[in-house]
């Protein structure tokens, strides 16, 4: 058996090189990025192994690990390879700091440089302990608006514009993965004026329900509950994403209740995320009805208009030269999250970028065969006709019957729009599977459910609901 060399430090040669190699690495990087974007992103990545060809990178939370692998992803790859010509593949991971580098502290988010917004002159909230990472990208300025989460933003702008006004405290959001519920939050609290404490940075606690969660059974452990209280209730606006995580969680759902009246009473803003609107949620009934008490706003599913001028804007931003037809192609493909949205186009130019490529549609395939495939799921007429006959309790040969009872019309008609729009097939191809009806009733079906859709918002959220269900 071969016996490793050890260095002085104790580490053997191969560890010792990758370490140095690290060093070089993060200094080039500092250097490229500059001292803002380098302190708040990779200043927190951690080396681990080489495994194979794969190298392991670490950092301390899902938030930091997902914006590495997104803005810095390609970049750490490609200065592994020139460092390391035997390294092939990074992996960005969740896991600890290193040990010669303490646990970062709580970060000023007033650091990263920021894109300009109305109030540029105002200074950024301030996070304490407790508070999570602001992502710098959220603000209103980069908000696409459009009819689907139009009266969300607006309602988000005048929470950012007057914390805690009458009718608007809480501020409830809620709508399906990846439709802005997140953005809309981290942009009131970089909007926030400081004038609701007197010139000095508002005090923002921003946590998932989740991070919530934990951080009050640490405290229980630790005896440090009356802490934890002090923390929560002396922050300006309170923040909590996806309230959907407490659902069954007794004891934190009391926590919540309790902290969120003290907040409230102390005129100080809440604004929480879901999936589903509080009436929906299954929670204790009176923190069901506070949460109810305020404004509640839903962000629907976009419509193609509207990933059209993300997408346009995004790219914009990027400076990067993308083909109208590859904008649309994406637009087309995937519907059913803004996130996977631009992910899909952040991975193209990376990739064009990575090996100075033009962008094309047929790169596109390629580089996106994998996203591509998970959207392709084809989604059957007689599956729409059953979902719907189950969502409304109807007969499943009601669908397909002469029947015109209001009862019966409208989730056939309900059908009808989702087969235009979840399938490929033709007008008459539809009416077919309804009974053999002419193409112009499905027409007519699906007009008529647009209009009620743009007129009804609790309707147009059961249609969505039922498309995330269908497309899941």
């Amino acid at each position: 058996m071969a016996v490793m060399d050890k260095g002085a430090d104790g580490r053997d040669d191969a560890t010792n090189r990758l370490a140095a190699q690290w060093d070089r690495l993060r200094a080039r990087l500092q250097a490229e990025l500059g001292e803002a974007e380098y302190r708040s992103w990779i200043r927190h990545a951690a080396l681990g192994g080489l495994d194979g060809d794969e190298l392991a990178i670490f950092l301390p939370s899902h938030f930091l690990r997902d914006w590495v692998r997104a803005q810095h992803g390609p970049r750490l790859t490609a200065a592994w390879q020139a460092e390391n010509p035997a390294i092939r593949r990074v992996d960005v991971r969740i896991g600890g700091a290193p040990a010669t580098d303490p646990p970062p502290a709580p970060i000023d988010i007033a650091k990263p440089a920021l894109p300009a917004t109305p109030r540029t002159a105002d200074p950024a909230p301030r996070t304490g302990e407790i508070g999570g990472l602001l992502d710098p990208r959220f603000t209103f300025a980069n908000f696409v608006v459009g009819k689907p989460n139009e009266f969300a933003y607006a309602c988000a702008r005048r929470v950012a514009e007057r914390p805690a006004s009458h009718g608007f405290n809480p501020l409830f959001l809620y709508g399906g993965v990846g439709l802005g519920k997140t953005h809309l939050m981290h942009a009131i609290a970089w909007d926030l004026p400081a004038s609701v404490t007197n010139g000095v940075a508002p005090a923002v606690a921003y946590m998932s329900a989740e991070q919530f969660m934990h951080r009050f059974i640490g405290a229980i452990r630790s005896q440090a509950t009356l802490e934890f209280k002090d923390q929560l209730r002396g922050v300006d606006v309170l923040m909590i994403d996806d309230l959907q995580f407490l659902v069954g969680k007794d004891g934190t759902q009391e926590e919540f209740f309790h902290t969120f009246n003290a907040l409230v009473d102390a005129g100080k803003q809440i604004v929480v995320s879901a999936d589903k609107s509080p009436s929906d949620l299954s929670i204790e009934g009176r923190l069901r009805t506070r949460l109810g008490c305020g404004m509640v706003a839903d962000l629907h599913a976009t419509t193609f208009e509207l990933r059209m001028s993300i997408l346009e804007s995004k790219a914009a931003l990027s400076q990067a030269k993308v083909p109208a037809k590859v904008l649309e192609f994406l637009a087309h493909k995937i519907t059913s999250s803004v996130r996977e949205l631009e992910g899909a186009l952040n991975r193209l130019i990376a990739h064009a970028n990575l090996f100075d490529r033009p962008i094309t549609l047929e790169g596109a395939l390629d580089v996106l065969a994998d996203l591509l495939r998970a959207h392709d799921r084809r989604v059957t007429i007689d599956e729409i006709q059953r979902k719907v006959a189950e969502h409304y309790n109807m007969r499943l040969s009601d669908m397909a019957s002469p029947r015109r009872a209001r009862s019966v019309a409208r989730p056939r008609q309900i059908a009808m729009y989702l087969a235009k729009h979840l399938t490929n097939r033709s007008l008459p191809e539809i009416g077919r599977k309804f009974g053999n009806r002419d193409h112009t009733t499905v027409l007519h079906a699906v007009g008529r459910v647009g209009e009620l859709m743009s007129r009804d918002v609790g309707f147009a959220e059961d249609i969505a609901l039922l498309r995330r269900t269908l497309e899941g």
